[in-house]
C-alpha cells in the first residue's frame, strides 16, 4: 500500500503526459478546419479586438452639466402685451439639468379667498342634494357649500375665486428669442457645428421630432442626451461630445384620448395683499421640460483584458504550436 502511494506521488511529480496527434491528409477535411479557423481568428481580430475592444478597460463616468437659458419673449393675449425674459419663463432658476422653459400660460388675476361658482360644464347641478356640503368633487376647485347656484346652475365652493377657466387653451405665439452678441460665435448645427453647445429652442424641438406650434401650445417634454465616448489611448482632445434629442412622453401632436392629460403644465401662484385682503394672480404654465442627460464611458489600455482575450482566442482554436496541420487529438 504504501508504495503504490509512493508511485503516485513519485508520477505526479515526475512524469509528463502530452496528446498524441494524427495527421490527417484529407482536402474535404483540411479546408473545413482552415475555414472554421478563418471564421474564429476573425471573431477574434474583428469582434473582440476591434469592434468590443477586448485589449481595454473601460470605465463609466459621473458628472452632472450647467445650463443656463438666455432671450426674451413677446406675447399678445387678450389685448395684453407683455414682454418675458428668463426670470418669468424659466421654472426653476438657472443651473439646474431638468428645467421648463414657458411656451403658453391661462392666467386667473386678483383671486382670494371666498365662495364662489364652480366652473361650468363638468360641475353643473340642479339641485342642493347634488352639491354635498363639506365634500370635493375630484375635478372641483374647492370645499362644496351644500347650494347649487341658480344663475349658474353649478355647485357654489369654499376656494379662490374667481376659479380658474382652462377649458379653452389660448393659441401661443411666444418668440423663440432675440439673435444677440452673446450667442454670435456659434450655434449648434447637427453638421455644420456639432460641438457648439449653444441651441435655439426650435432646432431643439424639431431635432427631438416635435412640432413646435404644437408643443408651444400645450407643453411637452424633450430630452437631451450629452454622450461622452472617449478612446485615452489618444490624445484626450478628441474626447468630444455628441448631442441628441427626444422626444418624452409622446408627441402632443398625436391625438390619444386614453391619456388622462396631453402635453406637460403645472400652476403657481403669486400671493400679494390689496386692501388688507390677501389675494393671488394664478398661472396655469405650458411648457417644454427638458431633462438634461449625461452619459459616458472611456476606454484605455490594459494588458489584463488584452492577455484575456488572447487566451480565450488560443483556446478556441484548440491547436497545438507545433502543428502546422489540423489534427485529431487522442489520450495516450
Amino acid at each position: 500500500m504504501k508504495s503504490q502511494i509512493t508511485n503516485a506521488v513519485s508520477d505526479f511529480f515526475f512524469e509528463y503526459e502530452t496528446p498524441r496527434q494524427v495527421l490527417v491528409r484529407n482536402r474535404r477535411v483540411g479546408v473545413v478546419c482552415r475555414v472554421i479557423q478563418l471564421g474564429v481568428l476573425a471573431y477574434i481580430i474583428g469582434w473582440v479586438f476591434i469592434y468590443e475592444k477586448g485589449y481595454q478597460s473601460t470605465d463609466i463616468a459621473v458628472s452632472s452639466v450647467f445650463t443656463k437659458m438666455k432671450g426674451v419673449g413677446y406675447t399678445k393675449m387678450n389685448g395684453t402685451e407683455r414682454v418675458w425674459d428668463v426670470a418669468d419663463y424659466v421654472f426653476p432658476p438657472q443651473g439646474d439639468s431638468s428645467f421648463v422653459v414657458m411656451t403658453n400660460y391661462i392666467i386667473t388675476e386678483g383671486q382670494e379667498m371666498g365662495k364662489c361658482p364652480e366652473l361650468q360644464g363638468k360641475h353643473s347641478c340642479s339641485s342642493d342634494s347634488e352639491c354635498e356640503g363639506g365634500s370635493f368633487k375630484r375635478t372641483g376647485h374647492g370645499q362644496m357649500t351644500g347650494v347649487c347656484l341658480n344663475a349658474t346652475k353649478t355647485c357654489e365652493v369654499l376656494a379662490w375665486c374667481p376659479v380658474e377657466n382652462d377649458h379653452n387653451i389660448p393659441e401661443s405665439n411666444l418668440v423663440e428669442g432675440i439673435e444677440a452678441d452673446y450667442i454670435s460665435k456659434c450655434l449648434h448645427h447637427p453638421k455644420d457645428a456639432p460641438l457648439c453647445p449653444i441651441f435655439k429652442l426650435g432646432d431643439i424641438v424639431k431635432l427631438s421630432g416635435f412640432n413646435f406650434e404644437t408643443i408651444a401650445r400645450v407643453g411637452g417634454a424633450i430630452g437631451i442626451v450629452v454622450d461622452w465616448t472617449c478612446n485615452l489611448d489618444v490624445d484626450v482632445t478628441h474626447c468630444k461630445p455628441k448631442y441628441n434629442f427626444h422626444g418624452l412622453y409622446g408627441n402632443p401632436a398625436e391625438t390619444d384620448k386614453t391619456r388622462a392629460s396631453v402635453g406637460y403644465n403645472f400652476r403657481y401662484a403669486k400671493h400679494f395683499l390689496e386692501n388688507s385682503v390677501q389675494k393671488r394672480t394664478l398661472l396655469k404654465v405650458f411648457g417644454i421640460r427638458l431633462d438634461i442627460i449625461v452619459q459616458s464611458l472611456a476606454r484605455k489600455f490594459d494588458i489584463i483584458p488584452t492577455l484575456t482575450a488572447i487566451g480565450s482566442g488560443v483556446g478556441i482554436f484548440g491547436v497545438d504550436p507545433d502543428s502546422d496541420a489540423c489534427s485529431t487529438e487522442t489520450e495516450k
